[in-house]
Parts: C-alpha cells; sequence; structure tokens
C-alpha cells in the first residue's frame, strides 16, 4: 500500500497544535500514513508561506487550523492544483465551514474527515485591486468580499476582541457605521451589462452567503454554482436601516423551512437591499475605500475588478456529500 502524508498549516493564535496533535497521530496510526508535516503562519501574509512550503512538500491534503483569513490565504496557493485542503475551524465567524456544514467545536471529527472524507469542489472568487496611485493588486476570497461596513468591521475591529468576545465584536463597528451612514457614489457593471451608477453604505460581493452571527445576507449565494452574487445596501437613514434588518430578520427564519423559503421567495424587493447575479463585477469609486477579503483588511482601492474560478478549489468534507442548499425563489 502506498503511504503518503498530510500538512497541517496552523495560525497559533488561534489553535495550540497540542490539541490538533493526538488527533492527528491517531489518523495517522489508523491508515498507515507518513507522519503528518506542521507549518506555522506568520503575521505578515496570513499563512501564504507557510501554504507554499506545505505544497512543495507534495501532501495528500493540507489541514487548516485558523479563521476564514487562514483559509483564505492558504486557498490562494492550493486554488487550481487539486490538493484538497480540510478545515479545522478556529476563528471567529468560520464562515467557509459553516456553508458548507463542518462541525465548529469537534478536532477529532475534523481531522477524521481531513484523513478520510470526500472531496467537494467550490468556487473561488478573484479580486484585482487598483488603488489611486494606479499600483494592482490581486488575491482571492472563498467567503465574500465588502466594501463599506463589511470592510469597516475588518479594519477596526482587533484581534484582541475577536479572540474574547467572538462576533459579538463587531457591534461597535457596526453601530458607528449604521449612524453615520454615509453613502459613497461608485460606478458599476455586472457581467457585459451597462455601466450603472448608484449610492450606497456597502457592497459584499458572496461565495457564501451568511455573515458573521449566522445572518443570511444573500440568499441565492451557493458555494459551487460558477457564479458571484452581490447585494448592495442602500438606506435612506434609521427608518432604512430598519428596513434592511427586518428583512435579514426574516431570511434567517426563512431558510428554515421550505414554506419559509416560499414566502420569501414571494415577498416584494426592497429599495434598500439590491440583490444582482454574474460571473464578473466591476466597481469604480470616487474617493479611495477600504476593501476586506474574507474578514482581513487589503487596503483602499478606487477600482475592483471581481471574477469567479469556478470549482477552482477542492475541500475536504465529510461522509457523502450533500446537495446544495435550495435557493429561494424569485
Amino acid at each position: 500500500m502506498m503511504r503518503t502524508h498530510a500538512a497541517v498549516v496552523y495560525n497559533p493564535a488561534k489553535l495550540s497544535v497540542d490539541r490538533i496533535r493526538p488527533a492527528v497521530e491517531e489518523q495517522e496510526r489508523s491508515l498507515g500514513w507518513y507522519d503528518t508535516l506542521w507549518y506555522e503562519t506568520n503575521g505578515h501574509d496570513f499563512g501564504r508561506s507557510a501554504a507554499e512550503q506545505a505544497l512543495a512538500d507534495e501532501p495528500a491534503v493540507v489541514i487548516v487550523a485558523g479563521g476564514d483569513g487562514t483559509v483564505r490565504a492558504v486557498a490562494e496557493v492550493m486554488q487550481g492544483t487539486g490538493t484538497p485542503v480540510a478545515l479545522l475551524p478556529a476563528g471567529t465567524g468560520n464562515l467557509l465551514a459553516r456553508d458548507l456544514g463542518l462541525p465548529l467545536n469537534d478536532i477529532r471529527s475534523c481531522v477524521s474527515t481531513a484523513f478520510s472524507g470526500e472531496d467537494r469542489a467550490v468556487d473561488v472568487g478573484v479580486v484585482e485591486l487598483e488603488d489611486e496611485t494606479g499600483r494592482r493588486a490581486s488575491h482571492v476570497f472563498v467567503v465574500m468580499a465588502g466594501i463599506g461596513l463589511d470592510a469597516e468591521m475588518a479594519e477596526n475591529t482587533s484581534a484582541i476582541a475577536k479572540k474574547h468576545l467572538g462576533w459579538f465584536a463587531y457591534v461597535t463597528p457596526i453601530a458607528r457605521s449604521i449612524i453615520a451612514n454615509r453613502l459613497f457614489h461608485m460606478d458599476y457593471r455586472v457581467d457585459r451589462g451597462r455601466a450603472r451608477s448608484t449610492r450606497a453604505h456597502t457592497v459584499i460581493v458572496g461565495n457564501c452567503g451568511t455573515l458573521t452571527g449566522n445572518m443570511l445576507l444573500i440568499p441565492d449565494a451557493v458555494i459551487d454554482d460558477g457564479l458571484l452574487d452581490v447585494v448592495m445596501m442602500r438606506p435612506k437613514g434609521a427608518f432604512g436601516w430598519a428596513r434592511i434588518g427586518t428583512r435579514l430578520t426574516l431570511q434567517g427564519i426563512a431558510r428554515r423551512s421550505p414554506l419559509g423559503r416560499k414566502l420569501l421567495g414571494q415577498a416584494p424587493d426592497i429599495h434598500e437591499l439590491v440583490y444582482l447575479q454574474g460571473t464578473q463585477f466591476e466597481g469604480h469609486f470616487e474617493t479611495p475605500h477600504i476593501v476586506d477579503l474574507d474578514g482581513d483588511s487589503f487596503g483602499r482601492a478606487t477600482r475592483v475588478h471581481i471574477s469567479v474560478r469556478s470549482r477552482g478549489l477542492h475541500v475536504r468534507v465529510p461522509g457523502t456529500i450533500g446537495r446544495p442548499r435550495a435557493r429561494l425563489q424569485r
């Protein structure tokens, strides 16, 4: 029998190796694999260099122990290689793990899935950013890209607060942003449609649809459908935010049953929330705005171009891969 090995890319600020190692060694012995190789992330690149080292050693699977930011950095390296990643969620949101239905507080189960689960191909968002000097940079995301509120949350919430308070750490930056209610002007285009203009408080381009706190923001987002789902928040004062809050609450309740999804799908659209869907999104802002990818800030940009790499990343999931989550009928 051919023997192989696993790799673990871990964020020591999120999860201690001592908590992971016993479960990993148990799987090694059971399956006859070589010793797992371990790669610690650093604070400079979120885990990209650790992932590059792991990939160079040709593992059968790369286990990512950390939050969505660490997963994003590893995905940037692993996408397109065919080598699967497995998730050991240890962050604040763990949004990719939630979307895939993975256990959040069961190290042994997650490690077992890493060694013996099935591979599911999921989409990857590709973002090209341009700042006011014309400098360009390219990155990927697996959950969502945000401009506005989502980006301010990433920029203004400390790692210490997230570690001790979880998603409650976002309450203060959310409240400040809502009270200020600063809208920005944006020219945008989806796919090859005509250019449009709008004023928005927040723009989110999603691969997954659920926010921190398990709030359903984008009901139609499916992680492997080859499409990007865009939502624009355009509130006019406190009443507009109340309408947004009510709709998001209803979406969270409705997804729990087929009848609820059907009823919400028949509800009229509201001006404050605009949903779009396509394979490409382009945006140009009058003033530079912070852009965040999967919970980490990537600075200010004046232009963004976002595309989707259909099923570009293989993720290890348990048992038989389930059917895609049902969409709301719109």
